[in-house]
C-alpha cells in the first residue's frame, strides 16, 4: 500500500475505483466521425493501443463483465470509436481504434487514423488516454508514433503494460524501467505506469484506482465510504 500511496493511490481512492467498475457497464454506441461524439457532460478516458495489444480484454477485466468489448484475434477489428457508459456514473469509456495493423487497406488505415486525430484535437471531455504496450515487445515505432501525436495534440496519456503474466517478475521489472526511460521526457506522458495481467487480474485494481483519482481531481467523484481507510 506505501508503494501506491507513493504515487497518489490512497486507500480511498481504490476504494472507490472498485465501486465504479463494480457498476453494470453498457455498450453506447460506435462513432465513425468526430460530430457523433456525444457532449452530455461526462469525463471521458480513452484506451489505445497496437492490434491485438489486449485491450479489449483489458476493457473486459475493468469493467468485470466478459462480454462488454468484443475479443478476436482478426486485427483491425475495431474500426470506430466504441463508447461505454455506466447509469448515473459521471464516466466514458472509449475504445479507440487499434493502430499497427499491416493487413487493413491503407484507406481503411487513414480514415481510422484521421478519425483518432479529430477526437484527440480539442475534446475538453477526454481526460487521459491510456497507451496499452505489449509488456513482451515493448514500445514500437507505431507505439512511438501515437505517442507522438499525443504530445502533439497535448492529450495526458499513461502507459499500460499488458499480459504481464507472460513474464517473469525480473522481465517486468526491467521493462517498466525501460518504458519509464523511453517516456521520460515526453511532455503529455504521466510518470507512472500500470503492469497488467487480464487473465491473472493483475495491476486492475491499480488501473481503476487511477480512473478514480481522474474523476476526483475534476470534483466528479461521489462514492460511498467502507472503512478501507
Amino acid at each position: 500500500m506505501e508503494e501506491l500511496e507513493a504515487i497518489g493511490l490512497s486507500a480511498r481512492l481504490l476504494d472507490a475505483g472498485d465501486q465504479l467498475f463494480a457498476q453494470p457497464w453498457t455498450f453506447e454506441k460506435g462513432v465513425v466521425a468526430a460530430d457523433g461524439l456525444p457532449t452530455d457532460g461526462r469525463m471521458e478516458i480513452a484506451f489505445a493501443g497496437r492490434s491485438n495489444v489486449g485491450k479489449s480484454s483489458l476493457l473486459n477485466a475493468l469493467v468485470n463483465q466478459k462480454g462488454l468489448a468484443r475479443t478476436s484475434n482478426t486485427p483491425g477489428r475495431t474500426q470506430e470509436l466504441n463508447l461505454f457508459t455506466s447509469q448515473h456514473m459521471p464516466l466514458r469509456i472509449v475504445d479507440m481504434p487499434g493502430y499497427g495493423f499491416a493487413r487493413a487497406p491503407k484507406d481503411a488505415v487513414d480514415k481510422w487514423n484521421r478519425l483518432i486525430r479529430r477526437y484527440l484535437r480539442g475534446r475538453v471531455e477526454l481526460a487521459r488516454v491510456f497507451v496499452l504496450i505489449d509488456s513482451r515487445h515493448g514500445l514500437k515505432a507505431n507505439d512511438k508514433a501515437i505517442l507522438d501525436m499525443l504530445d502533439e495534440t497535448a492529450v495526458g496519456y499513461q502507459i499500460v503494460l499488458t499480459k504481464a503474466d507472460k513474464l517473469k517478475p525480473g522481465q517486468i521489472a526491467r521493462m517498466t524501467d525501460q518504458t519509464l526511460e523511453a517516456i521520460a521526457k515526453r511532455p503529455a506522458a504521466f510518470p507512472f505506469l500500470v503492469a497488467t495481467s487480464s487473465e491473472k487480474r493483475e495491476g486492475i485494481d491499480t488501473l481503476r484506482g487511477f480512473v478514480a483519482r481522474l474523476l476526483d481531481d475534476q470534483g466528479m467523484l461521489a462514492f460511498e465510504e467502507t472503512g478501507s481507510d
